[in-house]
């Protein structure tokens, strides 16, 4: 044992560790951190006993980081999103599991306008890292793909994960995005900023100190970005076409509301994720 230590022990002491910090998953955070480390796949972790001592060095090292809630995806350079893996770093907001079944959903609808005899065209708002993009690229690959981002540092990244996809990926404000598609999309989906100016001492550490201003906050009450996508769907979908939209689990009812006073859509409904919070609204573009 004196060229490495065990996985056990490492894994172990890891997670006593990363719970006295206060990090929310210190198990899950172990076994990826560990496997990092290492260098293997974390499923090699089940079968390995042994870290050698460079591996034990590089753990310790993205350990303390993490300690400090740096966030996990930040050290090990990787988030995993529905099927894909992402590089994610500075300058761009780290995917969340809990979009996941919002995207599922956009995959669904996509999938039955493929089934009606046509090549379904989505466009992804504020696309971050390109997670939800990339989702589509892969459980979607016969559709047309466009994914918007106003913040360059974060563009560079979607660039890399959407790179070899066919998604065309475009710098810049998504009110003014893809003009030249105005009324041509069946599926429009967007994780925006939500989160109120005035809930910032709220907001997870990882987060508020982490993931770029601009991917978080919208305006006092958090609804600006969603405000101006009300109207973008509504410019950029054909009739009959969705929007998907991620909201905070306290804006349940105010961001449905926005859609349906909007006036040009219907079906409007609020879906809740996998913990059964409110997470999501859809609605369809009016006729």
């Amino acid at each position: 044992m004196a060229d490495g230590r065990s996985v056990r022990e490492l894994l172990a002491t890891a997670r006593s560790r990363l719970a006295a910090a206060g990090v929310d998953s210190p198990d899950v955070d172990a076994r990826l951190l560990l496997a990092a480390a290492a260098e293997v796949d974390p499923s090699r972790l089940l079968i390995m006993n042994v870290v050698d001592s460079a591996g034990v060095h590089r753990f310790e090292t993205m350990l303390r980081r993490r300690e400090s809630r740096e966030p996990l995806q930040h050290i090990t350079g990787i988030a995993y999103f529905r099927h894909v893996r992402l590089q994610v770093g500075p300058g761009v907001f780290v995917p969340r599991p809990e979009t996941e079944l919002m995207t599922g959903w956009a995959i669904d609808r996509l999938a039955e306008v493929e089934r009606s005899g046509r090549v379904p065209v989505a466009v992804d708002l504020c696309t971050g890292s390109g997670a939800i993009a990339r989702a589509l690229a892969d459980e979607a690959p016969a559709a047309e793909l466009h994914a918007v981002e106003l913040s360059e540092a974060a563009a560079s990244w979607a660039a890399r994960n959407l790179a070899g996809t066919g998604v065309e990926l475009r710098v810049g404000d998504m009110a003014d995005a893809y003009r030249d598609l105005d009324g041509t999309v069946d599926v429009v989906v967007c994780n925006p900023p939500y989160i109120p100016l005035t809930a910032w001492e709220s907001v997870q550490t990882e987060a508020r100190d982490h993931d770029p201003e601009l991917a978080l906050f919208s305006g006092d009450d958090g609804l600006d970005a969603v405000r101006a996508l009300t109207g973008v769907a509504a410019r950029l979908l054909r009739a009959g076409g969705w929007v998907a939209c991620e909201h905070a689990e306290l804006q349940a009812e105010s961001v449905p509301e926005l859609f349906a006073r909007h006036g040009g859509f219907t079906e409007v409904r609020d879906h809740r994720d996998l913990s059964d919070r409110p997470r999501f609204t859809t609605a369809r573009r009016t006729a």
